[in-house]
């Protein structure tokens, strides 16, 4: 049973992760985990301590769990130049601070430290509004390129073939086609998905303003140190072959940075397959850590909101309804652990023994959730 650990500041309640229900537990790992949520208090996603949180509450649970993998999400830049307009000095600033984040865990920790830039940001140009199709649309706040598309009529794929915003729609053969999959793969891909061109977005329902967006980049950055990698899917392989070697090792995502403004020496891999690239979320996590592209199982357009009610499995876990079995915590068989700020990502998509995160909601800073997903290995 995996156990999840909420702290809302001078308060903190043990759950059952897929349940979501209270539990207890006094055991020495539930004890440590809640010390170190509580040393660690969370400033905000777009907090300049943000990714100094990250490296800070990193070393602390090496210094107690002494594992040989860490999974870091450094993110303060990305939210901050997403919503907040910042003038291009002030820009370099935060993603500097983000690498000497990441450049002090190095030191401190003694791992080989791989960084990964999950792509650029450009200015929200266009905002692309579907609310008048005849069919259905699906969109998410959180997923600025790709729309689900449903029960299109013939007036609806005229405008949208016509839109200025668009660079494409696919339908979900096309997808079907592209990722190598058959019919029975297809259950959560929409009947069409509309693609964005660069600049362009889809209205969600935030009432905040959106100022940069990811770029649909085709290739990102890897640093060097890690060695050739063809795709991000590649990055998984080479991080446990290092592993199984007896290296140290963390992988270290640094968010809303593509090649341009990435500050180690770098090579680069490609983001996606043909038209299709990922933006810096939940998938491209999974894509990282799982070596394998989960656009069957989660992607921008499907009808996410069918698995919500009543007793849908792991509430705390957003749209998931399943821990993916096969990401690169649960591939290692040593001592692992995943610190970011960026939110549910960390335990849902690194799979490590033990996983720290900011549980925030929309930007609204609500506290900390840490998972420990493997109690075995802490006794």
């Amino acid at each position: 049973m995996s156990l999840a650990i909420l702290d809302a500041r001078q308060w903190q309640q043990v759950v059952d992760l897929r349940s979501g229900r209270p539990t207890e537990s006094d055991a020495p790992a539930t004890e440590m985990v809640k010390g170190l949520l509580d040393r660690h208090p969370f400033p905000g996603d777009r907090d300049r301590g943000s990714n100094a949180w990250v490296t800070d509450t990193a070393l602390d649970l090496i210094d107690r769990y002494e594992p040989g993998f860490a999974f870091l999400s450094y993110s303060q830049q990305y939210y901050s130049c997403r919503y907040s307009p910042l003038a291009p000095e002030e820009r370099r600033e935060h993603v500097a601070g983000a690498f000497a984040e990441a450049a002090r865990f190095a030191a401190a920790s003694g791992m080989t430290t791989a960084l990964v830039g999950t792509g650029e940001l450009v200015p929200a140009k266009t905002p692309i509004d579907l609310e008048n199709l005849d069919g259905l649309s699906v969109t998410s706040n959180w997923c600025a390129h790709y729309a689900g598309l449903y029960d299109l009529s013939a007036r609806d794929h005229d405008e949208l073939s016509r839109h200025p915003g668009l660079s494409r729609i696919v339908s979900k053969q096309d997808i079907l086609d592209l990722f190598g999959g058959g019919p029975a793969d297809g259950d959560r891909l929409p009947e069409y998905m509309a693609v964005a061109a660069t600049g362009g977005y889809f209205k969600g329902t935030s009432l905040r303003r959106l100022l940069m967006i990811p770029e649909p980049s085709a290739v990102i950055p890897v640093s060097a140190n890690l060695g050739p990698v063809a795709s991000l899917t590649d990055i998984r392989a080479q991080i446990l072959s290092r592993l199984a070697a007896g290296e140290r090792m963390a992988l270290a995502l640094v968010e809303g940075v593509g090649c341009a403004e990435f500050g180690v020496p770098a090579t680069t891999c490609a983001n996606g397959l043909d038209w299709f690239r990922y933006e810096p979320g939940d998938a491209q996590f999974l894509a990282i850590s799982t070596g394998r592209h989960p656009i069957f199982q989660h992607n921008g357009g499907y009808r996410y909101y069918l698995d919500d009610d009543e007793h849908k499995p792991y509430p705390f876990s957003g749209y998931f309804t399943e821990i993916s079995p096969d990401t690169i915590g649960e591939a290692y068989s040593g001592r692992s652990i995943a610190v970011g700020n960026r939110s549910m990502f960390m335990h849902v998509c690194t799979g490590c023994d033990v996983t720290c995160e900011c549980f925030a909601r929309n930007l609204y800073n609500q506290g900390l959730m840490a998972v420990i997903h493997r109690q075995d290995k802490m006794e």
